[in-house]
């Protein structure tokens, strides 16, 4: 029973806080108590509803297994406060600004405006109401941390775990690779930058003078594909490390309608229009302009990469070293030049390679290096590189050889559920623990009832 509750540190608590929810349907009421700590029957109802919302299989148990998670968070809770684990409040303020993000943009509400109008309350109270919680998140999670930063795995233990896996269940696997490359992105003459700058400052002039808006433009001209889709439009908050400083200088520098000048970031130039601001948040739109390279440039970049490519060919500069000293591409350049998954993960299926690779795997044998070659970033960006295929794996079944890391992964996860199983059964006879006539048939919830049963039994005996 107890091992589902040690996922809530990563999952169930991904819900935005009851504020967040459309509407309560029934009067709210404490349906668990942990130590000095309360669930609320609408923290378990609304947890639920956002599953619901979020497309996630909702089990038939959810409010009992939600019921002990959140009882779980309360645990670790308690304790990370009778340990004073450090937390900052810079860090719960960017765990809720990563939480308004995902419920202002496409996948959760779509705009500050609408969430406000659900939550019947302005962002910035938003953010004031959300503190308590995510300041628990946090400390539930440094304390789930600290109980299993020692846990480690051995070889025999993997072999083990994996013996114990029915066969016909393995999962299979299609061919995968680690791919690595090194890229350098040829630089634009002086004359490129001088005529898209030119470019852009005529679009100011139509923008000032009322002959177009910046929506029209930016949907004509802008080379930006994250913000083409929507006229250019982004919604950013001051306090966000994802954006070119350059950018958010710019912006926060500017009134409601003003245009900026033409500048330059590593993307290429842009124009800023703030179209709204509030505090630290802010709606602006842009146009992007990338200056254009000529076939010279990127012949003298294709030369540079072939005497960087005749050294790794004969050992003089590692592949390693080829990417530290060499390699332009920012998404690459901190995994040792490896290509990453959408979960960050560094095997590729052949749907996860770009077009340009896919027609080069089948030339390439595992440690060979492609001769230089063209290619187009999925910003629209020219650029040459050096591919080096790391491994490759056949279509098989899961197996020790060729999946051991991802295998001793699910081991160590494992394990780690087991440490903190054992951690609960221990603390949970010294916690005060009631919870809701409406829960105490739930499978889930025995456990705890049965340790505080235990210590009222305990502590109610004869001396």
């Amino acid at each position: 029973m107890m091992k589902r509750i040690f996922f809530f540190a990563l999952i169930c608590l991904t819900a935005f806080p009851a504020a967040a929810q459309p509407k309560k349907v029934v009067a709210d009421k404490i349906v668990g108590v942990l130590g000095d700590k309360i669930v609320l029957k609408s923290d378990v109802e609304n947890s639920i509803a956002d599953m619901q919302r979020q497309g996630m299989e909702v089990p038939e148990n959810a409010a009992c297994l939600t019921l002990e998670q959140a009882l779980g968070v309360k645990a670790l809770v308690l304790q990370a406060e009778r340990d004073s684990l450090p937390i900052s409040e810079e860090e719960v303020m960017a765990d809720i600004e990563n939480q308004i993000r995902y419920f202002t943009g496409p996948s959760g509400y779509g705009s500050k405006e609408k969430l406000e109008e659900i939550a019947g309350k302005s962002i910035y109270q938003i953010r004031e109401d959300f503190k308590e919680g995510f300041r628990e998140r946090r400390l539930a999670n440094a304390m789930r941390g600290k109980i299993i930063e020692s846990v480690r795995i051995t070889p025999n233990e993997v072999k083990a775990y994996f013996e114990t896996l029915p066969k016909d269940s393995l999962p299979f696997y299609e061919t995968e690779l680690e791919v690595g490359q090194v890229v350098l992105f040829p630089k634009a003459s002086r004359a490129s930058e001088e005529l898209v700058v030119e470019d852009l400052k005529e679009y100011k002039a139509q923008l000032e003078s009322g002959r177009r808006d910046m929506k029209t433009l930016a949907a004509l001209y802008s080379e930006d594909p994250g913000s083409k889709d929507n006229a250019g439009q982004y919604e950013i908050n001051r306090g966000e490390k994802q954006w070119d400083p350059v950018f958010m200088a710019k912006a926060f520098s500017l009134k409601e309608g003003q245009v900026s000048t033409p500048f330059k970031t590593r993307f290429g130039y842009h124009i800023i229009q703030m179209v709204s601001r509030l505090g630290d948040d802010a709606v602006v739109r842009h146009i992007l302009r990338v200056p254009r390279v000529s076939r010279n440039e990127i012949g003298e970049s294709m030369k540079k990469l072939d005497s960087i490519r005749a050294k790794l060919v004969d050992g003089s500069l590692t592949f390693g070293e080829a990417v530290s000293k060499h390699s332009e591409d920012e998404s690459s350049k901190f995994t040792a030049g490896r290509k990453t998954n959408a979960e960050g993960g560094t095997l590729l299926t052949i749907d996860q390679l770009d077009k340009d690779l896919v027609g080069m795997i089948n030339t390439l044998k595992v440690g060979e290096y492609s001769t230089p070659v063209e290619f187009t970033d999925e910003r629209g960006k020219r650029g040459v590189r050096v591919v080096y295929i790391m491994s490759k794996t056949e279509p098989h079944r899961e197996n020790l050889r060729d999946d051991y890391n991802r295998i001793a992964q699910r081991a160590l996860e494992e394990k780690k559920n087991d440490v903190l199983e054992r951690w609960f059964l221990d603390q949970m006879p010294k916690y005060y623990i009631r919870v809701d006539e409406e829960y105490r048939g739930c499978e889930q919830i025995k456990s705890w009832l049965n340790q505080a049963a235990q210590k009222t039994a305990t502590t109610s005996s004869p001396k």
